[in-house]
């Protein structure tokens, strides 16, 4: 245990996962080694050329489809928003144990692959399935239950326009830790819906129960009991912080004078509307000025025009969708941890040029 009550075991899973840098918000694609990473047991090793994916279940066709044969199918390529259902849980208190993240468990990458929907359709779901579960290659113990990683969907979901079969990242191959040679894309919907290394894709008449699902992506109380599940992201914005960071804690210096504040925004429920900024740590708050959609699934780029004197400053941002959703003020607190959308704050030194 560290003396900051942080256990050797969530500092190695730290060390395995990484977080995007918030400089690199400045990016509408995030650079391909900035994309967060969330790894749950072990990156497999898979040959592409022995790869072969089996779509199976109360189908009326049953299919197994190599790389190759996947590759030849219609080809999108899609810019999209991922975060990580865990991303904010360090800020809650009392602090959820697990990976430790801050609010870096974020990225946009443009995705290549194949659209979902047809490949189903070509199966032919038989009447009353419910779900579709997608099953990955990389195998380990949670919760102390071996198991591979899965995940499932509502049909209604799983039939989506926008949910692909990925092959390809920013324009080059999938790379390992992204689930190559193939991965599982849901728009909108926290990341650990976007099953890695998937090899199997398979349609069911009742519910879905994985432990992912059923066990260990819920909404958690005090009481211990499985909550509702957690499913599309929550609307969030973030702040590129301002001017130069000390090396330890990350605290901002910046010159007084004109300085353009500039961040993204993004929402698994409907499109950003509005992204609001504070200079003085919620207690009030003026629109940002919105820049355009990168695409229906990615972040938006906003920026605020600010002229602070010498002080202490605390920036926050905050983001609301279509529907009217907003983040809130503080943590939503659950016991894993999961869906905190609360605003960031970025404290900032002013200091005369």
């Amino acid at each position: 245990m560290s003396s900051d009550g942080i256990s050797h075991a969530e500092l190695g899973l730290a060390t395995r996962n990484a977080g995007m840098p918030l400089e690199a918000l400045q990016w509408p694609v995030t650079p391909l080694g900035l994309h967060y990473l969330l790894i749950h047991y072990d990156i497999p090793a898979v040959d592409p050329n022995a790869f072969r994916l089996l779509i199976d279940g109360t189908v009326g066709t049953p299919r197994s489809l190599s790389l190759a044969e996947l590759k030849l199918r219609p080809e999108v390529r899609m810019p999209i928003t991922f975060e990580c259902a865990g991303n904010g849980r360090a800020l809650m208190e009392p602090r959820p144990v697990s990976q430790p993240w801050l609010v870096e468990a974020v990225g946009t990458g443009e995705w290549t692959g194949t659209p979902l929907r047809p490949l189903l359709e070509e199966a032919g779901l038989e009447p009353g399935t419910a779900e579709v579960a997608f099953t990955g290659l990389d195998r380990g113990v949670e919760g102390g239950v071996e198991q591979d990683y899965a995940r499932s969907l509502p049909v209604s979901d799983a039939l989506g326009d926008d949910v692909l079969l990925a092959w390809g990242l920013n324009g080059g191959p999938l790379p390992p830790q992204h689930g190559a040679p193939l991965r599982l894309v849901v728009p909108g919907w926290y990341g650990m819906t976007n099953v890695k290394w998937l090899t199997r894709i398979t349609a069911l008449a009742e519910p879905f129960t994985g432990y992912q699902n059923a066990t260990g992506y819920r909404l958690y109380g005090e009481d211990g009991v499985p909550g509702e599940p957690v499913t599309r992201m929550r609307p969030r914005s973030l702040l590129r912080p301002p001017g130069i960071p000390d090396f330890m804690t990350r605290a901002r210096r910046l010159a007084a004078g004109p300085v353009l504040l500039e961040g993204r925004a993004w929402s698994g429920t409907g499109a950003v509307t509005r992204v609001e900024v504070s200079t003085d740590g919620g207690a009030s708050w003026a629109d940002a000025k919105l820049g355009e959609a990168g695409g229906r699934w990615a972040w938006r780029g906003w920026s605020f025009e600010w002229a602070p004197g010498p002080g202490d400053y605390e920036l926050c941002s905050r983001a609301t969708d279509e529907t009217g959703a907003t983040q809130g003020g503080e943590p939503d607190w659950n016991a894993k941890g999961y869906a905190n959308n609360a605003v960031q704050r970025v404290p900032v030194t002013v200091v005369q040029p």
